[in-house]
């Protein structure tokens, strides 16, 4: 399985090394941006994949170590600005995985699951801007375009099996109901989450729609077992506290009921384990077309 992305399918090239995050993980904080695993852990479980997938900026992410894949995806990472990742993958990788399987990558590329994980960060940067000549409409074309340019050159290099994650609706998420509604206790920021539909019609053919998962939960959070949507469990310095109103205090307070899905957010933007868990396993089994386009993780797996 490799791994193309942002924060939200990062295994540890962003270096969140510190508590809390980790604090429920085997190997306490290891990069990834929850208290444990994340969807990458949860699916390769799925799979039987008996290591954990290895971060790119690793070291030691070689030989041996890469026989089931790598994962490129990093904080800030946006499909505008992939951090290089295709040309890393390219460069670096391949030349090593093909001498540790002795074949060449046209041949052994398309028994590998390449995820491309949702990256919000282009769409964030937008709405962002206080002037642009460019319409919301427009921006989406080029990001779906930039996209497409992106997976046919990893299949050109012998990528065959690609999961389209879509972007989550991100108006929901502590950080932005702070930024673009003025609070958290106020309703999702829908201008963003509209952004983040017209982009996600584009992957409608092939994709598996997280957006739909996590957009039921918000809205009836007991139906999954959550009580809290819009709050943290971690303490998250707040935009008017300099921060960015996403990360967590090094060494901040930290939700102790962690393990009955009390919370759905672990920090300013990120879920929770017990999310991520929800997000694999539909991702991996759901026979729901609403949910997964054509057909789920285990099915695309096997062909």
């Amino acid at each position: 399985m490799f791994v193309f992305g942002s924060s939200l399918v990062d295994n540890g090239n962003s270096k969140v090394d510190y508590l809390p995050y980790g604090i429920d993980f085997p190997f306490g904080p290891s990069g990834r941006f929850t208290n444990g695993k994340n969807v990458i852990d949860l699916l390769g479980e799925h799979w039987g994949i008996p290591t954990y997938i290895p971060p790119f900026t690793d070291p030691s992410t070689k030989g041996k170590k890469i026989v089931y894949g790598v994962t490129f995806a990093s904080e800030g990472s946006g499909i505008l600005d992939d951090s290089g990742a295709i040309a890393k993958f390219e460069a670096v990788t391949l030349p090593d995985l093909e001498m540790q399987l002795r074949s060449k990558s046209r041949e052994s590329l398309p028994k590998f699951l390449f995820v491309v994980g949702s990256r919000g960060n282009s769409l964030h940067y937008f709405m962002g801007l206080v002037n642009s000549n460019v319409s919301l409409e427009e921006f989406t074309a080029k990001l779906t375009t930039t996209l497409i340019h992106q997976l046919e050159r990893l299949y050109n290099l012998g990528a065959r099996k690609f999961a389209l994650m879509s972007i989550n609706p991100n108006g929901c998420t502590p950080m932005a109901r702070a930024r673009f509604s003025g609070s958290r206790w106020l309703c999702c920021a829908q201008s963003l989450n509209r952004a983040v539909h017209i982009f996600n019609v584009h992957l409608k053919t092939s994709c598996f729609c997280q957006y739909k998962v996590i957009r039921d939960i918000i809205r009836d959070p007991a139906f999954k077992g959550f009580n809290t949507t819009r709050t943290s469990c971690c303490e998250v310095a707040a935009i008017n506290e300099g921060g960015a109103g996403i990360l967590c205090k090094r060494g901040g307070s930290i939700c102790t009921n962690r393990s009955n899905h009390a919370f759905f957010f672990f920090n300013g933007l990120h879920p929770t384990e017990a999310v991520n868990l929800v997000i694999a396993n539909v991702a991996y089994a759901s026979n729901f077309n609403a949910e997964v386009h054509p057909m789920n993780l285990k099915q695309l797996s096997e062909i």
